[in-house]
């Protein structure tokens, strides 16, 4: 069992490991470009762990995060989300379980879009972390044609085989979510190595351990992807797990 409280041998940046993986994996796909995060515009879907703490990582990274949602719709805060907003929406979801509608109330700049998605926005780059199938081939052309360069999926399956091939066929930066959103079950493994050894490590060493492992996947997924200048992170993802898997069937004698 991984996930675990502290008080008995959880692990720490546990809770915050997807979000923070898929931001290090996004500054990654940016870092081949010669580009980073920093004064990016970001998109981000959801409210909840993966969300929040996707938030939290773009904006330690000098990126500004202007959209949240939940079911009943998403708030659009064009002055981007700081820290201290941040700490009111984890507590309003955490705590007191509202929705993310009050958030307009609170901070009068920001305006909340009913029954919508936050994929018309002009954005630089997007982290759908809400929900499976949550872009469709019609919010991929329109974040493509608002300007995005770049998603990061930190929810599982959110983009549908329409979206995947839009995001393709522009040829724009797209990490899937088996590679981009690694970050929570590679801490979990982490957990784990803990337990084993009786240990545990500092929140620093925890994190610095998760970004060696986010940045460990996408070489990988270079290494397979790569087409010109071009890489397709579908291809190498897929190919880096298939390629891992058979050497181990080769080594054990099983092929």
């Amino acid at each position: 069992m991984t996930g675990k409280g502290l008080s008995y041998g959880g692990s720490l940046i546990r809770p915050e490991a997807t979000g923070y993986g898929a931001v290090y994996f996004a500054q990654e796909m940016l870092g081949v470009r010669g580009d980073s995060l920093r004064g990016k515009t970001a998109a981000v879907s959801g409210a909840g762990n993966v969300a929040q703490y996707t938030v939290e990582k773009l904006v330690q990274l000098g990126a500004k995060p202007i959209t949240l949602s939940d079911s009943g719709g998403f708030i659009l805060d064009e002055n981007g989300i700081t820290a201290d907003k941040l700490a009111w929406v984890m507590e309003l979801k955490e705590v007191r379980r509202g929705r993310i509608a009050e958030y307009a109330d609170k901070f009068p700049d920001a305006k909340f879009f009913a029954g919508k998605r936050p994929w018309d926005v002009r954005c630089d780059v997007a982290f759908p972390s809400a929900t499976q199938n949550e872009i469709d081939g019609a919010d991929a052309k329109s974040l493509v044609a608002n300007g995005c360069k770049l998603i990061s999926e930190g929810a599982n399956m959110p983009s549908t085989p329409e979206a995947i091939e839009v995001f393709q066929e522009a040829r724009i930066c797209y990490g899937p979510g088996k590679a981009a959103n690694a970050g929570g079950v590679s801490v979990s493994g982490l957990e784990m190595t803990q337990n084993a050894g009786c240990m545990r490590r500092s929140r620093t060493e925890v994190d610095n351990q998760l970004q060696i492992i986010m940045k460990s996947i996408h070489e990988n997924c270079v290494r397979y992807g790569k087409d010109g200048d071009y890489v397709d992170y579908v291809k190498g993802a897929n190919t880096a797990g298939f390629v891992k898997v058979a050497d181990a069937m080769l080594a054990q004698g099983i092929v």
